[in-house]
């Protein structure tokens, strides 16, 4: 098979419903990825709760592997995210026999921008945004309607509360 007659069958797909979900469960299939209800595109490990009208952008990852991530309901994790529980630098430097695991939380109406990392021992209020780009490694516990950016990242409490407020209560 030539690039043409490549190019030729990738046509056919395009424009045929059923051949596009037999082509994407066969892609699937021979790349060994795992289905998942966002796209399987999406990166699931482990056994992540994550909330009802939870959107994950296709390239994503959420590893939940040997311990907790919990993404809240309505929350908008962008493509390209990483949310990863494991930090293995000790354990590859031989100074620590296993990796070490800590839980990720994302409270609900949680935003996350692309190409941001969020790994363990965070915990994100709810009505948060987290920047794109943003690097949180070991974030602690960040209040709701917080503002999060930047590499290492800036977490600016409360930066939406009263936006949010005016907007609820009528004022401008």
């Amino acid at each position: 098979m030539n690039k043409e007659n490549i190019r030729e069958m990738l046509g056919s797909i395009a424009v045929d419903d059923e051949l596009k979900k037999e082509f994407l469960s066969l892609l699937v299939e021979s790349l060994d990825l795992r289905v998942n209800r966002f796209h399987p595109l999406v990166f699931i490990n482990g056994e992540p709760e994550i909330g009802e009208g939870t959107y994950i952008g296709l390239f994503s990852e959420v590893n939940a592997k040997h311990s907790i991530v919990k993404i809240g309901a309505h929350c908008d994790v962008a493509s390209f995210v990483s949310i990863n529980v494991a930090d293995s630098y000790k354990y590859s430097l031989g100074l620590d026999e296993e990796i070490e695991r800590k839980p990720i939380t994302l409270e609900d109406h949680v935003f996350v921008g692309s190409h941001s990392f969020i790994g363990g021992e965070t915990y994100i209020g709810h009505h948060s945004v987290v920047g794109a780009g943003t690097i949180l490694i070991n974030g602690g516990r960040i209040p709701p309607y917080s503002l999060i950016y930047g590499n290492r990242a800036i977490v600016k409490a409360g930066y939406f509360k009263n936006r949010l407020q005016d907007k609820k209560g009528g004022k401008k």
